[in-house]
């Protein structure tokens, strides 16, 4: 899609789009595009019924500007009470304007987390000329030089067909991670779930962003081929990975709420979904595949079942394998117990089983909702609505 640009539209206020990555919860939020100029992958629940846009660069600008003159008080604000022995600020002196009082927050919320970190939203920002991008992020490096990272999502397609050297240009300006959803290696779950790339082109736009100096964070949505494509989408995806090597490959496991275009396809039995123990046994192939990798190994996300399959390659390979191992080797009456309890937030990891308390909590959860070896898997689907 052809990014709509509307130079001639009024500025109305600091913005903020609806998602960020979990790692950075603690960034500040600076919206360059609107929603995202591809929107038809079939697992993806955001921007639907949303156009695409991009945002004039005078008008981010402005965001920045704003921003900056709240941090600015507010540091100031904080030296006062300091000196006063005080461990509370009182922003009750800030003449804060209606329409900037959502780019007071951002600056609060930034502050409170220590500042290192920003994330330029939306989905593609990447998408933009790469001029347009670098005076934006010199203007953040100009505003807030002690900022330790700036991060972005981009498309494979996207940065595929960026030059070297633009590519270089916005490293040099400061962006110095990418967030990439590869999703699946496969080009049969790819073209499955309308991805709009290949796997080719995923690898060759890795390569790119690790060749320009980006640290490469590779999004792996575990289930997504379903159980007819599981095993190849965890070999293909190993594959593809292994010839890229970035810095992260995190795991975010599929889910189905109606909301997305795979729903249909379940719903009308076209699409078998993979059950935890289908999942549990494509992770363990997938990460018994990865090979000749430095990557870190990231599980930060509610829906995954395992927070503990997660470490550093080579070395926390056997680690992270015998998590897995250790679920599938269980008896089936204790793997139920962890599937529910990690569900319902009891357990986060494998090992919390070990506490007798969550145990029991576990045990009693699967009493009160007559969990059986037969309806253990459509209670934990129902169970990761809340999450989607």
């Amino acid at each position: 899609m052809k990014p709509e640009r509307n130079k001639n539209s009024v500025y109305e206020g600091f913005e903020q789009g609806p998602i960020r990555p979990p790692s950075e919860a603690y960034s500040l939020l600076i919206r360059v595009t609107r929603n995202c100029p591809w929107n038809r992958c079939a697992f993806c629940p955001v921007y639907k019924r949303s156009q695409f846009s991009v945002r004039p660069v005078d008008h981010v600008i402005k965001d920045i500007d704003t921003v900056h003159k709240y941090v600015t008080a507010l540091l100031d604000l904080t030296d006062q009470a300091k000196r006063k022995g005080r461990s509370e600020i009182d922003t009750g002196s800030l003449n804060i304007m209606p329409e900037e009082r959502q780019a007071f927050s951002a600056a609060y919320h930034w502050m409170e987390c220590g500042m290192k970190s920003i994330f330029i939203q939306d989905a593609n920002s990447l998408i933009i000329k790469p001029s347009e991008l670098i005076e934006i992020l010199c203007h953040l490096k100009n505003c807030f030089p002690w900022t330790e990272r700036i991060t972005s999502y981009a498309r494979s397609h996207t940065v595929a067909r960026i030059s070297d050297s633009d590519l270089s240009g916005i490293r040099a300006a400061g962006l110095n991670r990418i967030h990439i959803g590869l999703e699946s290696g496969s080009d049969k779950v790819l073209e499955l779930v309308k991805k709009g790339v290949s796997k080719e082109t995923q690898i060759k736009a890795g390569q790119k962003a690790k060749k320009a100096g980006f640290e490469l964070s590779e999004y792996v949505m575990p289930g997504l081929g379903g159980a007819g494509l599981s095993r190849e989408h965890a070999m293909e995806t190993a594959d593809a990975l292994n010839r890229i090597n970035p810095d992260f490959i995190r795991l975010r496991t599929l889910a189905i709420p109606a909301s997305i275009g795979l729903y249909d396809e379940y719903k009308a039995g076209r699409f078998e979904k993979c059950t935890d123990l289908m999942m549990a046994k494509e992770i363990l192939l997938f990460i018994e595949n990865l090979n000749g990798i430095t990557s870190m190994i990231k599980s930060d996300h509610i829906l995954n079942l395992f927070e503990d399959v997660e470490g550093k390659f080579p070395q926390d390979k056997e680690k992270i394998t015998g998590v897995l191992r250790s679920f599938l080797d269980m008896p089936r009456e204790r793997q139920i117990k962890y599937q529910i309890g990690r569900r319902l937030g009891i357990f986060s990891r494998l090992s919390d089983m070990k506490d007798p308390k969550r145990l029991e909590s576990a045990e009693n959860m699967c009493i009160r909702l007559g969990i059986t070896p037969d309806n253990v898997d459509k209670t934990v689907d129902e169970l990761m609505q809340r999450f989607v």
